[in-house]
């Protein structure tokens, strides 16, 4: 009796065990956005309101100049939106890492786990941005 009550304590701690190293791989998300407009190739706005700058990229303003000090992809804005657009869907899960101009600052994976900031720059509708990528790095797997 006590053999088969020590052998279902090892069963159930052993799935425990797999399902806590399981939950380590996930990112831990701070947040959920339903996507309801995209502003541009690096800005995009939330459901409930929450603008989302897409953190360590830099892409080209609307009118397709790039702002001074910042990188400049070759891009045009209508390809860097679209890119943007197609890559978040209608839900991205991101991770909070700052703030800039009332705007929440992060790293966001789409529904598929593709990491947003990463595949925007390496498609080529972004640029990195170093300064921030060393600050907190972008292209996590």
């Amino acid at each position: 009796m006590a053999v088969a009550a020590f052998s279902g304590t090892m069963l159930w701690t052993r799935g425990a065990e797999v399902q806590v190293a399981q939950a380590a791989e996930a990112p831990a998300y701070d947040f959920t956005c339903e996507v309801a407009y995209v502003n541009d190739g690096d800005t995009l706005r939330c459901a409930d309101g929450t603008r989302v700058r897409i953190h360590a990229i830099a892409a080209r303003e609307t009118d397709n100049s790039c702002s001074p000090g910042h990188p400049c992809p070759t891009a045009s804005h209508a390809e860097s939106k679209a890119a943007l657009e197609r890559l978040a869907g209608r839900r991205i899960n991101c991770v909070r890492t700052g703030t800039s101009y009332n705007r929440v600052t992060a790293i966001c994976d789409n529904e598929r786990g593709v990491e947003i900031n990463c595949a925007m720059v390496q498609t080529g509708a972004a640029a990195i941005w170093d300064k921030f990528n060393r600050q907190r790095a972008i292209c996590r797997a």
